[in-house]
């Protein structure tokens, strides 16, 4: 680890219950990791650490940012100087360079043909900016012209899902894959 202090910016996201810590250093090298539980955390002790902080519900690694997700019950004044002073304890152990198993990539190729297709424009268009506000989207389903998704990470409780994301990702795929297609967000079971 270099020497350089660890600074930490924070950002706000389109979601209320999620904020971003921008940190001039990475904290993953390649792709991202999002945790629901610290059971998920695995080898990553510094999120790990930050599920400790009272209200945690996610956590988010992409770049060089750490996106956490709140429950709604928790106020942001209570618990950001405490993720902030982890993040700061645990940061000097963190290796960057750390994989995850990768179950999306298993998911993927077993998905149909349409499916990938569908995956690969959402990783050119849409993904890359849910990404980097600490969420994420998987397609479920595509069956006559109706697709199936699901957010993932700070996406999954952010208003503007339902709403403004959802259009762009109708917009982009009708443009850009099939004019009749209709996009709808999975019921959870």
């Amino acid at each position: 680890m270099s020497t350089e202090e660890l600074d930490i910016y924070i950002q706000p996201t389109p979601n209320p219950n999620a904020l971003k810590f921008i940190l001039n250093k990475p904290v993953k090298l390649e792709g991202n990791s999002t945790y629901r539980s610290p059971i998920d955390c695995g080898e990553n002790k510094l999120a790990y650490e930050l599920f400790k902080v009272r209200g945690v519900d996610q956590v988010h690694f992409f770049d060089s940012s750490i996106t956490i997700t709140k429950f709604t019950y928790e106020n942001w004044d209570n618990i950001d100087e405490p993720l902030q002073e982890k993040i700061k304890e645990f940061y000097p152990d963190h290796n960057p360079d750390y994989h995850d198993p990768d179950p999306e990539a298993d998911r993927r190729a077993a998905l149909t043909p349409e499916l990938q297709d569908i995956e690969k424009i959402l990783d050119k268009t849409i993904r890359p900016g849910l990404q980097g506000d600490g969420g994420d989207i998987q397609t479920i389903s595509y069956e006559d012209n109706i697709l199936l998704v699901k957010y993932m990470g700070a996406c999954g409780t952010c208003p503007s899902s339902t709403t403004g994301t959802l259009y762009a990702i109708k917009s982009i795929l009708q443009e850009e894959y099939n004019p009749e297609i209709d996009v709808y967000i999975a019921p959870d079971f």
